[in-house]
């Protein structure tokens, strides 16, 4: 497939790159500095610039674009920015695919969006037919998601892709929590009651190539694993890998101090389950948290 990326240098996307390419793929990079091989083409999001060459003839569009949420502390002015980065990177992609004409158009738009949509769910169980929940986050994913409209209104597949927590050391959530736990003053974040949706890196690789790959799957799609655990039981299964204790909790206002707004999200209960993925039949290489945990720690 001829697939156009946006968001390649991240977290996930220089993985996903790598994925792609050595299945035989062909990526070309969105960037906002000046192209540096063929594989990469200009584009200014903010300013809602992007060449419709650029994205003629791709099979599939995959946006990962995005400030990431737990890069900084929070303050008015990086709010602003993890909502703009993402409304306006997927609002600048959804109208130049719905401008081109029909034969040129890509055949799917994969988008990311997060579970928090959901907001705080507590110990209730979601699926993605549940409402947006409230919060800042929850508002970030509507506005982030209503913006593929154009080009769902244009006829193509459009798939919201809301990522959980995808396990890997070298990012994500579970890097800044290694060094503490390696030293031995780590521990449930506030009361760890909250539950967290994860899902190993691997199977976050092979779900989204699955969706490529799926022309019957359209709308929200939850990426998570099958079994969430809460926050105490992540930290206790994590202490337990890297044989360290965890019995130091990091109270809710030493995190208020330290991440800001943050701290709220990473509070945050969200109990969210993978129906869509799990009715089409997609298989889990790392189904429980102990195997996706091992992966992220070793491969």
């Amino acid at each position: 497939m001829r697939i156009l990326l946006a968001g390649a240098s991240g977290f996930l996307g220089t993985r996903l790159v790598a994925r792609l390419s050595a299945d035989g793929h062909q990526v070309t990079r969105l960037v906002r500095r000046p192209p540096r091989d063929p594989r990469e083409r200009r584009w200014d999001p903010a300013a809602g610039q992007l060449d419709p060459a650029a994205v003629a003839g791709s099979d599939a569009v995959v946006n990962l674009a995005g400030a990431g949420v737990g890069d900084k502390r929070w303050n008015d002015d990086y709010r602003r920015l993890i909502r703009s980065s993402r409304v306006d990177s997927t609002s600048t992609l959804a109208v130049t695919i719905a401008g081109l004409p029909a034969a040129d158009r890509p055949r799917a738009l994969l988008n990311s969006s997060a579970v928090g949509w959901y907001g705080n769910t507590g110990d209730r169980v979601v699926e993605e037919d549940a409402p947006a929940g409230e919060g800042f986050l929850a508002d970030v994913c509507r506005v982030w998601e209503a913006a593929t409209r154009p080009a769902e209104d244009a006829g193509v597949r459009v798939v919201r892709l809301r990522i959980g927590l995808p396990l890997h050391r070298d990012g994500g959530m579970l890097k800044p929590q290694l060094l503490p736990m390696r030293l031995g003053v780590s521990g449930p974040l506030g009361g760890g009651r909250q539950w967290w949706p994860w899902i190993s890196m691997a199977d976050w690789l092979r779900a989204t190539l699955f969706l490529l790959d799926s022309d019957d799957i359209a709308g929200p799609v939850n990426m998570v694993g099958p079994a969430p655990v809460t926050n105490a039981e992540f930290t206790r299964e994590l202490a337990r890998q890297l044989h360290r204790p965890a019995i130091m909790p990091i109270p809710a206002l030493a995190l208020k101090v330290v991440l800001g707004g943050f701290a709220h999200e990473a509070l945050t209960s969200t109990r969210v389950l993978p129906a869509v993925l799990t009715r089409a039949g997609f298989t889990y290489h790392h189904p429980d948290l102990p195997s996706a945990l091992r992966a992220a720690l070793t491969e």
